[in-house]
């Protein structure tokens, strides 16, 4: 039966994203949640409608307007991330479990919108400094940038008790088995 929900939060370099690429490969019965932005496009890296959808924030607001998302936030200054209720719909209307790839305060939001229809899944690194790592050997932040994800780790890691379980991301291929595990569980 479709309609559960599963959302992956984590700070930036958790591995959060590479752990919902692997369920997403492996259970036909879960659709991506397609997150809508106002940030630019990575160019060469990012699709719109895939990986974000990119609107301006003229758009973007519009739709605030009229009520058309489930949660949004400024995540970082000037650049809004939200949930769109349509492509919830469109994936329940598909027959699919939603998944969700979201920062730590939109899937606070998305727990409390849905309740226990939501399984509210808290990724995490093993150390603060491997999360820095991480995010310096990615090569797609600028200095400025690179700072800024880092400041918004430390606070982002208080967060943690306010979702149903935490999944270490120590060895990613034992933290696959344990996100097919939740999966399997709350299904």
């Amino acid at each position: 039966m479709a309609g559960k929900l599963f959302i992956f939060s984590a700070p930036s370099g958790s591995g959060k994203t590479t752990i919902v690429k692997h369920l997403m490969d492996k259970y036909d019965h879960l659709g991506f949640s397609v997150s809508a932005t106002t940030r630019p496009m990575r160019e060469g890296k990012e699709t719109d409608g895939k990986d974000y959808y990119f609107l301006t924030k003229e758009d973007f607001e519009a739709k605030l307007e009229k009520e058309g998302f489930v949660e949004w936030e400024e995540v970082y200054h000037g650049y809004y991330y939200g949930t769109l209720k349509a492509e919830i719909e469109r994936l329940w209307a598909e027959g699919k479990d939603v998944v969700f790839d979201v920062d730590v305060i939109g899937g606070i939001n998305l727990k409390n919108y849905y309740k226990e229809k939501a399984l509210a899944i808290f990724v995490k690194a093993p150390s603060f400094e491997v999360i820095i790592d991480r995010l310096r050997n990615r090569g797609t932040e600028s200095k400025e940038s690179l700072e800024t994800r880092i400041g918004k780790v430390k606070d982002e890691l208080t967060y943690e008790k306010y979702f149903d379980v935490t999944l270490i991301n120590d060895k990613l291929d034992d933290a696959k088995s344990q996100a097919e595990k939740l999966i399997t569980e709350f299904k």
